[in-house]
């Protein structure tokens, strides 16, 4: 029998041990994750877990190999946090944690791979091509626009939370776009842009929350809407009657596809004619004021405390367990 099927919920938050909140980091998305660190570490404490808060990757190997630690909350966004070495560095350690495992995460970070995955199996996902960023001349990245058909999006192929990400919608603005995309590591993704509303489906468990239909102020939901901006409208459930349990089902197909567990968000377009489209896969997704999943679990009947501590409670089903995917 597996661990998640021997699984039980728990109810003694002392059954947890002491809790490392692992949060900060040195990637991009740092701000992000310290602001959803500091609210999870909140609501593990109003519950009564034995959780402190731990900065990178660095300290919680200190932590580890000191012995002050039982259990990992990862709240570590972007980097190491979801690519799969953290996961790597606890499984090796036998120490239980939230969150995707190593071949989840490891994949969704890269969304060029992820489509791959996708495609493979006849999910849909809009149409892309990739750019090596020592080989994206001016001609090779026109060239693939042409190849799309304009309105395209190019963005960092293992980044997050809207970072680096252009909508392209004449030639002469690509450059530009390309550039800003370089600046962080690894491949480009030039993706066709599909011009629609855009949705959110959060997973908790063996569970599709409620869908997110995502109306900005401005024209686009980019890194401000996301993380500043007061004025998004967020529209929960997105859709209503069949439609919202299409999405809800494609999204949790998407997410297991990806080898994906625990928690985590599906993000999705919706076109003029009703077609749904993956994007990506976030295995650490925001806890802000302006998080996504928390909102969901809201429509759901689900305050932030126990969707954290719900959150925690899936690490239970590596409890004892090495090597879990």
């Amino acid at each position: 029998m597996s661990t998640r099927a021997m699984h039980t919920r728990t109810v003694d938050p002392r059954d947890f041990g002491r809790v490392a909140v692992l949060m900060g980091g040195t990637s991009s998305e740092r701000a992000v994750s310290l602001d959803s660190g500091r609210n999870c570490l909140e609501a593990l404490l109003r519950r009564g877990v034995d959780a402190y808060a731990v900065d990178g990757v660095d300290a919680l190997v200190a932590e580890i190999t000191a012995g002050r630690c039982q259990r990992v909350f990862n709240i570590l966004h972007g980097g190491h946090g979801e690519n799969g070495v953290v996961q790597g560095l606890l499984e090796a350690f036998g120490v239980p944690y939230t969150g995707s495992g190593v071949l989840g995460s490891a994949l969704t970070l890269d969304k060029i791979r992820t489509k791959q995955v996708w495609m493979s199996l006849g999910l849909p996902t809009p149409r892309y091509l990739r750019l090596s960023p020592a080989n994206a001349a001016a001609g090779e990245v026109t060239a693939a626009a042409r190849e799309l058909g304009l309105p395209v999006i190019v963005k960092p192929a293992c980044e997050g939370s809207s970072v680096g990400v252009s909508r392209v919608f004449q030639e002469s603005d690509l450059p530009q776009a390309v550039a800003l995309a370089a600046r962080y590591p690894g491949e480009l993704l030039m993706e066709q842009l599909i011009e629609g509303d855009e949705y959110t489906v959060g997973v908790l468990g063996d569970e599709a929350l409620p869908s997110i239909r995502i109306v900005p102020a401005g024209e686009y939901y980019d890194y401000h809407a996301k993380y500043v901006a007061d004025d998004t409208q967020y529209i929960c459930p997105g859709l209503q009657g069949p439609e919202e349990e299409a999405m809800r089902a494609l999204a949790l197909e998407a997410f297991r596809a990806a080898g994906c567990s625990g928690w985590g968000r599906v993000d999705l377009m919706r076109d003029r004619s009703g077609r749904h489209f993956l994007l990506e896969v976030n295995t650490t997704p925001g806890m802000t004021s302006h998080s996504l999943v928390p909102k969901a679990a809201q429509a759901r009947g689900i305050d932030f405390d126990e969707l954290v501590w719900r959150i925690l409670d899936t690490s239970r089903a590596r409890d004892g367990a090495q090597g879990s995917a």
